[in-house]
């Protein structure tokens, strides 16, 4: 049975947005996150940073992907889902806090977003970073806070003055430091592995977690095969996978998870809103037409030699350099 009314398929696509496909970036992610929890007696993990180096420093996970890969699904999913998180805010604590980096990103507007992922709103601009930084700890302190996720991190680095940069690293690793410690927890893009280079301490106090992107090989394709007639069972779909559907996907995609799925609920809301019972590289090839803005002869979904479709981001790469350059600026900073 088909869908054309436009509520029927908002809920639709609601369902299909509710759901998680778990990968090896959630297993690997709760397996370091696990490493970083004390436990009681019986091994029940608790909300409580591991203490290192003489019992005065946490330690942080950075995951590093590339837009569009899933890496904020996968953590927002795995960090509400945790066991012991979850039976310490029952208790009224907020054990984790969760940002994302504002723009522009500098000392005072990072510890302000912070303070307000506390649920603390009505501080002043006007005040200065050493206070709010000090009201951040006693806020962690205050919350039985256990982790900090700073989502966009890369951000924070490329964004500022060469002193406030070393500034923000410096207040990273206090964060991990001394009483009301947090374990920190930054995603970000592929700019965040650059940091590491800049601050030997900042390195050995995180564990990388990075992703492999989707490849054109018989297992990735039937993977996404299996994912889209999944979805077509809840849309009430059929699905057509000729023309080499799957490996279109994941070439448009450009290998990464998140965009793939994206594109796929596009693809669906594409056939019910033509009320459609069947789901075909047509609906794919329009989708991503959309999504990309680009001409039909340079649709993945629709021409002949898709596997030599250069889908190079040109402006990103520019901008990418040009903070490169400007983080180079900085040079190398000590611990």
């Amino acid at each position: 049975m088909s869908i054309s009314n436009s509520s029927e398929v908002q809920k639709t696509l609601l369902r299909l947005r509710q759901i998680h496909l778990k990968t090896d970036r959630d297993i690997e992610l709760r397996k370091y996150l696990d490493r970083l929890l004390q436990r009681d007696s019986e091994g029940n993990l608790l909300p409580v940073p591991v203490r290192f180096t003489g019992n005065m420093e946490t330690r942080g996970i950075m995951m590093i992907e590339g837009s569009g890969g899933g890496k904020t699904t996968a953590l927002k999913k795995v960090l509400s889902e945790h066991p012991a998180f979850a039976r310490q805010a029952q208790s009224g604590s907020q054990p984790v806090v969760s940002i994302q980096v504002p723009s522009p990103a500098t000392m005072k507007s990072l510890g302000l977003a912070i303070l307000a992922g506390t649920g603390m709103h009505d501080l002043s601009e006007r005040s200065k970073a050493w206070d709010i930084w000090k009201l951040v700890k006693h806020r962690f302190g205050l919350l039985d806070t256990t982790a900090l996720w700073i989502d966009e991190a890369q951000d924070m680095f490329f964004s500022g003055k060469p002193s406030e940069i070393d500034n923000m690293l410096k207040t990273i690793k206090s964060l991990m430091q001394n009483e009301n410690a947090v374990i920190v927890i930054l995603s970000g893009t592929e700019r965040l592995s650059d940091v590491t280079a800049f601050d030997p301490q900042v390195n050995r106090r995180f564990v990388k977690i990075m992703p492999r992107d989707l490849v054109l090989g018989e297992d990735e394709v039937a993977v996404m095969e299996g994912i889209i007639r999944n979805y077509c069972k809840v849309a009430d779909l059929s699905f057509d996978p000729g023309g080499k559907l799957a490996g279109r996907l994941i070439h448009g995609s450009r290998g990464r998870f998140g965009r793939a799925l994206e594109t796929i609920l596009d693809a669906i809301e594409c056939a019910l809103n033509e009320a459609s019972s069947n789901l075909t590289r047509m609906h794919f090839a329009a989708a991503w037409e959309v999504q990309e803005g680009c001409a039909w002869k340079q649709n993945v979904f629709a021409i002949d030699d898709w596997r030599h479709l250069c889908l190079d981001e040109a402006a990103a790469d520019f901008e990418f350099e040009r903070k490169q350059r400007q983080f180079r600026k900085m040079g190398r900073t000590s611990a």
